[in-house]
């Protein structure tokens, strides 16, 4: 999350995803509107927030031109909880399958691992201290009396531990603490009691409260014993063990709760993809009844209601949908009325040229072609694109993209895979310390392929 996202204009906004998104400027732009015109309601009164909801957006195009990637991308500048789901996975109430509440339930999981994140940061300094301590009482454990059962029923005095040993206990510590945090012990190996975590029980055979997901053995705790169980592992394995135990312990759940709840109603982001693939005619057999009532089911919950979650009730009035489909088959206005309604932005993305294919293997932040000369950099090979390297490779994926099934960038991905795939294979290797992927290396690993339309459309 970038610094002070709440101050940039809907312009900044494009700018920020220009950054990992190679053109689409019109859904760029619908979505910084979308998103800053939340902004712009959170700083208004009471009165005038309950009346202004979202303008949700319907994203029209191919797959692999960026549809998923802006959305996402958005939801990770804007620090806001983010959830992606398909329309096919859901059925209509009834019907074997998961209901369309699920997608809140989840939004609001996310909403908690983000609070509970951004919580556990800020008492990450307590939080070692703490697991240094319970490291330290490991390798130099309290000498404990034994206990003698029913001693406080007979009145039978517990005999204390002998001033002496405590000051040995004290003096074994301070000397060993040192030792700790300067790192020199990371390797001895210690006993540390863990809890054993037992699975989430929830109704079996009713969908809803499967969903809902409550948890028996936590409304339980108090009447069954937890089990521990004692394990041997190196300091620095038990560190990462322990880190979240004693977190948890540290942590106001309430507080988390109360706040995740807020940031999902407020500022949570719903990425409903193929929504083309429920849209159909009124058939009164076959798939179209499910898909007819998977619409109805969606309405409600775009359009504003509340869903009963494990950790409270969430309204879904201010949750922003971002509904995205190819609608090769079908056309928008497939959907229900009510539905279409509430989509009011709609914005078409263009197919990609063989120019944006150049521009997207050399602009973005995290352009594959840098992700493959990170990955290789780490065995010790330097991989050098020349741009007549990047070209032949911009022009190959989008030849096959109009012989083959049009899969927009993704075909990116199937191309230089195939094209390093020798080198990735062989390296490290003596004399592969650098590599440069020119026309003439592009068409070596290619050009057969290319040529061969029935090996092209298995392999490529």
């Amino acid at each position: 999350m970038i610094k002070n996202f709440d101050e940039l204009t809907p312009v900044e906004i494009v700018k920020e995803l220009d950054k990992y998104i190679i053109g689409q400027n019109e859904a760029k732009k619908a979505v910084a509107i979308a998103i800053r015109n939340r902004i712009r309601r959170q700083k208004l009164s009471e009165e005038w927030r309950k009346e202004i909801t979202p303008r949700n957006v319907l994203l029209i195009g191919p797959t692999g031109v960026g549809k998923t990637e802006i959305a996402r991308r958005l939801a990770h500048l804007s620090g806001s909880p983010f959830v992606k789901v398909e329309a096919t996975k859901f059925t209509e109430v009834g019907y074997v399958g998961k209901n369309v509440d699920s997608m809140v339930r989840d939004l609001v999981e996310a909403a908690v691992s983000m609070v509970k994140k951004e919580k556990m940061e800020k008492i990450q300094d307590k939080v070692k201290e703490t697991v240094n301590e319970r490291i330290l009482e490991a390798l130099v454990p309290s000498k404990k009396p034994q206990s003698i059962p029913f001693a406080n029923i007979f009145g039978i005095q517990m005999p204390q531990t002998p001033p002496e040993q405590e000051q040995d206990i004290k003096r074994k510590r301070a000397e060993l603490r040192e030792k700790l945090l300067n790192g020199e012990l990371e390797d001895v190996e210690i006993d540390i009691d863990v809890e054993v975590t037992r699975a989430n029980v929830g109704f079996v055979g009713v969908p809803e409260m499967e969903d809902i997901g409550i948890d028996f053995s936590q409304m339980l705790g108090n009447v069954f014993p937890k089990q521990v169980k004692k394990r041997r592992m190196k300091i620095s394995d038990a560190r990462k063990v322990l880190e979240p135990i004693e977190a948890e312990k540290l942590l106001d759940m309430d507080e988390v709760i109360q706040e995740a709840l807020k940031l999902a109603q407020e500022r949570g982001i719903i990425f409903i993809d193929e929504l083309d693939k429920i849209a159909g005619g009124s058939s009164a057999h076959g798939p179209d009844v499910s898909r007819q009532g998977v619409q109805r089911d969606l309405l409600p919950i775009v359009e504003g209601t509340t869903v009963n979650t494990k950790y409270g009730a969430v309204k879904t009035d201010f949750i922003l949908f971002i509904g995205a489909g190819a609608f090769h088959m079908s056309k928008p206005s497939d959907l229900i009325p009510e539905l279409q309604g509430r989509f009011p932005i709609r914005v078409e993305l263009e197919p990609l040229k063989e120019s944006d294919f150049v521009r997207i293997l050399k602009e973005p932040e995290n352009a594959l072609t840098k992700q493959y000369s990170a990955l290789l950099y780490t065995d010790g090979v330097e991989l050098i694109f020349t741009d007549d390297g990047i070209i032949e490779i911009a022009k190959i994926a989008y030849e096959l993209n109009e012989k083959l099934e049009n899969i927009g960038a993704r075909r990116l991905y199937t191309v230089l895979e195939k094209t390093l795939e020798e080198v990735m294979f062989e390296a490290p290797k003596k004399g592969l310390e650098k590599v440069v992927v020119d026309r003439v290396f592009v068409q070596s690993k290619l050009g057969k392929l290319v040529k061969d339309e029935d090996l092209s459309s298995y392999i490529l």
